[in-house]
């Protein structure tokens, strides 16, 4: 795969990724959700840090975050542009574009969505381009949306740890972006054989 085609497939998530997030920020209150069917709901929350909600501590924690990610996204970059140089196998070029557009999606709401989105409240939906806007540059909120509670319950009390409590399989809620990375990260792990035979 050439790396054209490859950018081609980085640029079309990207750009489904951001229209997506862009349009449920302005058109959901936050915290607000529709039921697709009983398994999926379109449920809209904002990421704070790191995968499931992690934040780093402090001022700067954001900060450090964001740029790590961005010196991570450069590193990404090279290793495609390098792999396609190589001719190395494709599934190994698709994973790592899936993964660098998924980087870079949710880097482009840390660094941009503080100053052009005024605050999702529960009561009130976001204005893009805000007059108003809720954060800094670097410290913007990850938009995230699709959410699959495929099985809700109490467990059995027979259970260690968990028994009797009340639990929802599956219970993240993540983006396109999200999507991207763990498909690209999936093509790793399952064609590593083919990908890595030399």
């Amino acid at each position: 795969m050439s790396l054209k085609k490859a950018g081609i497939l980085v640029l079309v998530i990207l750009i489904l990724d951001q229209w997506l997030k862009i349009y449920i920020k302005t058109n959901f209150l936050y915290d607000d959700y529709v039921l697709v069917f009983d398994w999926f709901r379109i449920h809209f929350i904002e990421n704070e840090g790191m995968a499931w909600g992690v934040a780093l501590p402090g001022m700067y924690g954001k900060l450090a975050l964001t740029l790590f990610r961005i010196v991570a996204v450069c590193g990404i970059f090279w290793w495609l542009r390098d792999s396609v140089r190589k001719k190395q196998s494709n599934y190994l070029i698709i994973s790592i574009a899936l993964i660098l557009a998924g980087a870079i999606g949710n880097i482009l709401d840390s660094v941009f969505y503080g100053v052009i989105f005024s605050e999702s409240t529960p009561s009130q939906i976001a204005t893009l381009f805000s007059d108003e806007p809720y954060g800094t540059w670097f410290h913007g909120k990850v938009v995230d949306m699709f959410y699959f509670p495929i099985w809700r319950g109490t467990l059995p009390e027979w259970l260690p740890i968990w028994g009797g409590k009340y639990f929802t399989f599956f219970n993240a809620i993540f983006n396109l972006a999200d999507v991207a990375i763990s498909v690209g990260v999936g093509i790793l792990i399952v064609f590593n054989k083919k990908i890595f035979k030399n």
